[in-house]
């Protein structure tokens, strides 16, 4: 009977889902629905709750790894592995989406380009963007995880990225997790090292974006990159 009762729950949540969206839901409701499909025999209402009251929020779930998920959240690697995945793919498509304005001849687009790159991130990374001589997209790679200094970003591999790619100009981009997406004193003395080796393969450094939140502050706007202006 209780397996009955629980099937009746599954259904009414999912299409109450489908008929208004996640709006309609609570968070806790988010959690459950989405466990449904990692644990099909189980009621998973208990677990979203404990999962919440572990990590604090759902956004503190969704930055949880995998190990945290399985041994302090109690899920299954499978469960965990679904979490993960959900916001992996949400990144995605937001990386899709921002690749369709593939001319970026502005610093509002090019951040709102680079900016889907750190969704969901819990730790910082850099990318590096090559544009070619009408700011057209060469590519996008992440070419470091960890915090930005002189010893963790090696100018060498800006260098190369942009020679690998024919760059006529690269817009360097990492995000702050603290969430406050103001440049640091060693990210404005990072930034111009890179600007300077770049300038001796005649590439130019146009900005470096930093993000945090899903908002970004352009150093060249900021008139950080010493005489360099976008």
């Amino acid at each position: 009977m209780s397996g009955n009762i629980h099937r009746g729950h599954r259904e009414r949540l999912r299409q109450t889902f489908l008929d208004h969206g996640l709006d309609a839901l609570p968070d806790v409701n988010v959690l459950e629905l989405l466990l449904f499909y990692a644990i099909p025999q189980r009621d998973t209402n208990p677990l979203a709750h404990g999962l919440l009251e572990e990590f604090g929020s759902l956004a503190g779930v969704f930055d949880a790894s995998v190990e945290e998920l399985q041994h302090r959240g109690g899920l299954t690697k499978n469960a965990a592995a679904l979490l993960k995945l959900t916001m992996e793919t949400a990144r995605r498509v937001q990386i899709c989406r921002a690749s369709m304005d593939r001319v970026l001849d502005t610093t509002r687009k090019c951040g709102e380009y680079l900016a889907p790159f750190f969704f969901g991130a819990s730790e910082e990374m850099v990318y590096a963007l090559a544009l070619d001589a009408k700011c057209k997209v060469l590519g996008c790679s992440r070419l470091f995880t960890g915090t930005v200094n002189s010893a963790g970003l090696s100018t060498r591999s800006v260098v190369e990225f942009a020679l690998r790619m024919k760059a006529t100009s690269v817009v360097l981009a990492h995000n702050h997790p603290s969430g406050i997406a103001v440049p640091s004193q060693e990210d404005v003395r990072t930034t111009r090292s890179v600007a300077a080796a770049l300038d001796t393969v005649d590439v130019l450094l146009a900005d470096h974006i930093v993000v945090a939140d899903g908002d970004f502050v352009s150093m060249a706007e900021s008139r950080m990159l010493s005489d360099q202006s976008r």
